[in-house]
């Protein structure tokens, strides 16, 4: 099956400039996800396709059947979420490992999890840190330090600004985010990850 006729029954429209078998999807969970990687394309010139009908994506359920919808089409995809539910919830934890376990030798998909939320890789941007914070509201009180104005608001996010503040050190941000251990119970982002993959084929024009 194309791409194309895969994107319809998606709800999205047949677009020609999506059929290539090396383009990059990304799947997220909300609009700060959503409107991060379209302001970061747009600035970077990344070579990935970043769709409202990607995002919104509540639970590992609903981003793995996407995943397995795009994986149809022969594309890569990064997907994007928190992990601060399934270190609470034992049954979302399971579907977490799971999750993970089914594609972790699949060079197709990019898992780029972060914990507690994505706020904790805008922080890596300003500081080296695995400080581990004991919710998302005191998360972005330390991220308020370097970004005053930040907030989840679909106003401020759809504005690129923000995004502008930061995109100079985000090698700074992915130096640090590779470099915390994960086995320590600590605040972590994979999205570094994703970072590299974009940058890889933006170099090689693909």
């Amino acid at each position: 099956m194309e791409l194309s006729q895969i994107l319809d029954k998606m709800g999205g429209r047949k677009n020609k400039k999506l059929e290539l078998r090396n383009g990059i999807f990304i799947v997220g969970e909300g609009i700060t996800e959503q409107y991060y990687f379209t302001h970061l394309k747009q600035l970077k010139k990344y070579k990935c396709s970043v769709k409202p009908r990607f995002f919104g994506k509540t639970s590992i359920d609903e981003i793995s059947r996407t995943v397995n919808t795009l994986l149809m089409g022969g594309v890569s995809v990064i997907c994007i979420f928190d992990t601060d539910v399934s270190t609470r919830d034992a049954v979302e934890n399971g579907k977490l490992t799971k999750f993970k376990k089914k594609y972790q030798k699949n060079d197709l998909v990019t898992i780029c999890d972060t914990l507690p939320s994505i706020e904790f890789w805008f922080l890596l941007h300003f500081v080296k840190t695995n400080k581990q914070f004991v919710n998302t509201k005191s998360l972005e009180k330390e991220l308020k330090k370097h970004l005053p104005d930040y907030n989840k608001t679909e106003g401020y996010l759809k504005n690129k600004t923000w995004v502008e503040q930061f995109i100079d050190q985000l090698n700074f941000a992915c130096v640090n985010a590779k470099a915390i251990d994960q086995t320590q119970g600590c605040s972590y982002s994979n999205i570094f990850k994703a970072i590299n993959l974009l940058e890889k084929k933006a170099k090689c024009g693909a």
